[in-house]
Parts: C-alpha cells; structure tokens; sequence
C-alpha cells in the first residue's frame, strides 16, 4: 500500500504540459540534426555528436537513432541518485523522442537526406548555423522544462567533481577531444571546424531559451540617502525595493544597500535618476536570468 502511495505521488508531480514540451523539444531537435548536420556530415556536441560519428563508421543498420539510446539512457539511469527520478524520466522520454523523430525523417518519411541538407543544400556555414541554432532551441526547451536532449551534462555530473574541473570545462574539453578525432578519423578538419560553429550557435540558443533573451537587471546602490532614492525608484518604475543595512569596510560610515530589479531600457535612467540624489552613490548593475515574485515570474 506505501509503496502504491509513493507511485501515485511521483505520478502526480509528472506535469502534462512538460510532456508536451518534451515532445515538442525532442522533435525539434531531430529536425536540426537530420535535415542540416547529418546530410553534410556535421556533428552536434556532446553524446549526440558521438553518436553521429559513431553511425557513420560502424555498419549502415547501426543507426544515428540507435546510438541515441544505448549511449544515453545508461548515463541517465547511472545519474539517477544525483539527478532524481522526475528528471530522469523527463530526459529519457525527451531523448526518445528525438530518437524516433530522427529514424521516421532518415528511413520512413519521404525525404531526402542521404547527400544534402533539403533546405541549406551542401553549405556548410548554413548548415552549421540553422542546424546549431534548431537542435539549441530543442535542447533549451528540454532543459527548461526538466529534463535534456543529451547526456552530457549528467555524464559532466558524475565526472567533473571527480576530476577536480568544472561542469562547464568538462563538456568543453569532451567537445574538443570529440571534434579532434572526428578530424583524426576522417582525416579534414574542415567538417570538425564547421561543427565549432555549430556548437556556439547551438549553446548560444541554449542560453536564450533558458534564460530568456531578455534578461532582468539587478541593481545594487550603495547610499547614504536610501530614503530619498526609494522614494523615487517606486514612484518612476512601480516596483518593489529592498534595503539591508550596511556598513562602509573603509570609512567605517552607516550605509544602505538598496537591491532594485530592472530591465535594459531602464539602466541608463536609473543611473541619472540616483546620481542626481546622490552623487557618491556606488552601482553596481548586473544580468539576471530569471526574476520570480509571489504571483509572477518575470524575465
């Protein structure tokens, strides 16, 4: 009966619409990668990039799809305890996915993607764009909703710590070791270079669609006049203000530091609008990716 309880709970947390972007994500990730990088022979990053390399030298039966799977799903199951079943299950379906969608385009749907892109034809620079750019925005739409498209992070995860390096230079150095024996193994380094590009397209679109092409803006005045400068900020931008107490490390002098969110149009306003209450007044302004308040998330 508890173990009953459990599965309907966890059932429970297993969102519709995050199915629906899973689905979405995985699709559009299959897009990028069949109908622009595997015709020119591109590669993605990550375990997808191996899996394209691998499916290209071993027998024709074994397929892009194919390697999806068997070098996914392992690191997926083998994260499990750090990751957590919700986002396992999330990744393993989104992988699925892009998995079948991109069997149904190579083999059942008719087109033709054996020697050319079907839209970028065989340029390599539109090819490496529209394809990092398609296959980002399917990978960011997974990671957005819970899960990913491509093992890497969770095998960067396991690893990193273990080697003493960052999650993010893990992933880089596997992309530069993968991209060196592409161009070892096919012996140019013209594709292996154009796959960089697809990689900065691809990561650039991540960003954006994690955490929004129009990022949020804190603020963090340093003042002796916070009264004042409140007042003028919540009556010209109607937002909230936070005030904490502090003191200066150098002049030993009662301060407030006032945390303020804004966006890009109001930077410049904002600066005119304290220097002229407070002419020693210290700024600092920096990028947020997202802003959540009781009722709303803004971006």
């Amino acid at each position: 009966m508890l173990k009953n309880n459990k599965l309907s709970d966890f059932v429970e947390k297993i969102k519709v619409s995050n199915i629906i972007m899973l689905t979405i994500a995985g699709i559009i990730n299959a897009i990028g990668i069949t109908l622009f990088l595997e015709p020119v022979k591109l590669y993605d990053s990550g375990i997808s990039g191996t899996s394209m390399l691998l499916s290209q030298i071993t027998p024709e039966h074994l397929s892009l799809s194919m390697f999806l799977i068997i070098l996914n799903i392992p690191l997926l199951l083998y994260g499990l305890k750090r990751q957590g079943k919700l986002f396992t299950i999330y990744a393993i379906y989104a992988i699925a996915i892009y998995s079948i969608t991109a069997w149904l385009i190579t083999y059942v749907l008719p087109i033709d993607v054996n020697f050319a892109s079907p839209l970028a034809g065989t340029d390599l620079l539109l090819c490496a764009l529209f394809g990092g750019v398609i296959s980002g925005t399917g990978s960011g739409l997974a990671i957005r909703f819970g899960g990913v498209i491509d093992g890497i992070e969770v095998m960067a995860v396991i690893f990193s710590k273990k080697l003493g390096i960052s999650v993010g230079t893990f992933v880089m150095i596997y992309n530069v070791l993968l991209y060196i024996i592409c161009g070892c193994i096919i012996q140019s380094w013209i594709l292996p270079l154009y796959s960089i590009v697809t990689y900065a397209a691809a990561l650039k679109t991540v960003d954006f669609i994690v955490e929004g092409i129009d990022r949020a803006k804190c603020a963090i005045i340093i003042t002796t006049k916070p009264e004042e400068i409140c007042e003028t900020l919540s009556e010209t931008f109607e937002c909230g203000i936070t005030k904490i107490k502090v003191t200066g490390g150098y002049s030993n002098t009662p301060k407030t530091m006032i945390y303020f969110v804004i966006n890009r149009f109001q930077v410049v306003k904002l600066k005119e609008m304290v220097h002229n209450i407070d002419p020693k007044v210290y700024i600092t302004i920096n990028e947020v990716a997202d802003v959540f308040s009781a009722n709303q998330k803004i971006k």
